[in-house]
């Protein structure tokens, strides 16, 4: 889904503070501090058991405090997934368009699933005719290898 924006063409506010939060947390979700943070988070819980008695409340606790956390982490993350992935296929279809690759591969992660599955079919197929095809000139280089050694013999 395309991203929101203004009329001049610039991302609008709230699509700019959306992308730098997911941005940042997304950084911050994969350090080892925050990692520590969140086991000292479930240690400091488990201490305080006996302490709650091991009640409803202090279950609740830690269930509504992860599901939380778990909620929004998933929308955050997956908006950065997103746009490394959309990058990541700018950068592809650029260097295709350049290189001697076909330009019809540019844009193909747009296509269903079954004609990608089709594309990956006829590209396995294409390379393996082309490994049959240096085997063979492999082979008829080296028995011309041996011809020339025994003409010059």
């Amino acid at each position: 889904m395309p991203r929101a924006r203004k009329k001049d063409g610039q991302p609008s506010a709230v699509s700019k503070f959306f992308g730098n939060l997911a941005n940042q947390t997304s950084l911050a979700a994969g350090r080892a501090s925050t990692f520590i943070l969140a086991v000292s988070i479930v240690i400091v819980w488990a201490v305080s058991g006996p302490l709650f008695g091991f009640s409803d409340t202090w279950q609740l606790v830690i269930n509504t405090g992860t599901t939380i956390v778990t909620f929004l982490m998933v929308f955050l993350i997956q908006n950065s997934q997103n746009r490394d992935s959309a990058a990541i296929q700018v950068k592809l279809d650029e260097l295709i368009r350049v290189s001697t690759a076909r330009n019809s591969m540019v844009g193909i992660e747009h296509l269903t699933d079954d004609e990608l599955e089709d594309i990956r079919t006829k590209c396995e197929a294409r390379a393996a005719a082309e490994k049959a095809g240096e085997k063979t000139v492999e082979e008829t280089g080296k028995s011309a290898r041996r011809a020339a050694e025994r003409v010059a013999s």
